[in-house]
């Protein structure tokens, strides 16, 4: 009879668990449903760069743990990231196209972690744009999606290609201490 009880009691605490996370997820889409990025020229030039990163999350400037729910970057997942004098192409597996114009490209620079994903020093690619917003703002959002590349040389491949064809200058990230210990 004991038995019942603890499985049941566990039973009931995961259900209640993944309610919560359905409806957490649901309320940040909801949020987030008049962000996104925006939509690709029918003609594009020829890659500067391109390369096979993971793409980490997408958050709001200066609050890396706060996950935005874009459409085409919501999810964490593999990618292929492409940088064009036209702006930035990122294909996450599963995912819709993610285009960046170069004229809502601010700018790239190295982070150490974001969301749910910790790394070792300046190991993730954090590119700072402006999505396109539905809804007038009071101010225009800025945002960075954080990449970590693949091969080793293809971060400071990615923020040279990223800065170069930035229509402003790169923003100067604010230092922000990690939660982690150092012991």
């Amino acid at each position: 009879m004991d038995k019942w009880i603890g499985v049941l009691v566990a039973v009931v605490v995961v259900a209640v668990v993944a309610w919560l996370m359905l409806r957490s997820w649901k309320r940040r889409s909801v949020r987030d449903e008049t962000l996104s990025s925006y939509p690709a020229p029918a003609t594009l030039g020829s890659p500067v760069l391109e390369t096979e990163v993971l793409y980490v999350a997408t958050t709001p400037v200066a609050e890396p743990l706060e996950r935005l729910a874009l459409p085409g970057l919501a999810f964490r997942g593999s990618a292929h990231i492409e940088v064009l004098a036209e702006g930035v192409i990122l294909r996450i597996a599963g995912e819709s196209t993610t285009f960046i114009p170069a004229d809502r490209l601010i700018g790239a620079g190295l982070a150490s972690f974001a969301i749910d994903r910790g790394v070792e020093p300046e190991g993730l690619v954090a590119v700072t744009w402006i999505p396109l917003q539905r809804e007038p703002a009071e101010a225009e959002l800025r945002v960075d999606s954080y990449v970590r590349a693949r091969y080793p040389g293809d971060p400071a491949r990615i923020v040279r290609a990223v800065n170069d064809i930035a229509a402003a200058p790169a923003a100067q990230r604010p230092k922000q201490e990690s939660e982690a210990s150092d012991d």
